[in-house]
Formats: structure tokens, C-alpha cells, sequence
């Protein structure tokens, strides 16, 4: 079951002041052994929309059948634009559609994008 944590302030408007700061970070953990791994991504700002259109674009709010099991992998995303931060842990088989995108697109941008 996805859980999730989100800390909206309404009161502040996401314009150019508060949006300077994208970033996301996805953690996976178990499969084989156990291996925690993490990539984190803080995009320039250039590229802040295309990654805000990424986070905006993950459901979220939906939740997903806990997958726990031998060697499955669990996903832990983090992730923060202006004043909004959101959080999930996934099973590895709600890790597909939007979510897939995000986690691929953060290991793909990640400074040392070891899988």
C-alpha cells in the first residue's frame, strides 16, 4: 500500500520566488541481499518545469497493493518545488506508468547513475 505525506502551504503562490528549488531524491531498497541504494536529482532551473510536470504527473494520492515478498524491491520517493513536498514508498510492482518515468528520468540525471 503506497503511503504518502504531502505538506502543501497553500498560502504561498508557486511563481518564480518559491518555485528556484526542485529537487527529488528515490531510494530503493531489498531485492537481492537487501542493497539500499539512492539517486537524488536538483535540476537547474531552466529544466524546473519539465521535472514539476514529472512530479505533477505521479498519482499521488492512489494507493497500491503492498507487494512485500522475497527479494522485491521497495520505492521511496521524495520529492520537493516551491513550497510542496510529497513522499511515497512503493512496492516495486506500483513502480509503473508515471512513477516509472520519475524513477527512471531521477537515475538517469543522478550525478553517479549507478543502478
Amino acid at each position: 500500500m503506497a503511503q504518502l505525506d504531502e505538506r502543501p502551504d497553500a498560502a504561498a503562490p508557486e511563481d518564480s520566488a518559491h518555485r528556484h528549488s526542485v529537487v527529488v531524491i528515490v531510494t530503493r531498497t531489498g531485492g537481492f541481499a537487501g542493497l539500499r541504494r539512492e539517486w537524488r536529482v536538483q535540476p537547474a532551473i531552466d529544466d524546473e518545469s519539465r521535472w514539476i510536470a514529472l512530479i505533477k504527473s505521479a498519482p499521488w494520492d492512489a494507493t497500491a497493493e503492498n507487494g512485500n515478498g522475497a527479494d522485491r524491491f521497495t520505492w521511496w520517493i521524495r520529492a520537493q518545488y516551491g513550497t510542496r513536498e510529497r513522499t511515497v514508498e512503493l512496492p516495486e510492482q506500483a513502480a509503473q506508468g508515471p512513477w516509472r518515468d520519475l524513477i527512471d528520468e531521477v537515475r538517469s540525471a543522478a550525478p553517479n547513475p549507478h543502478s
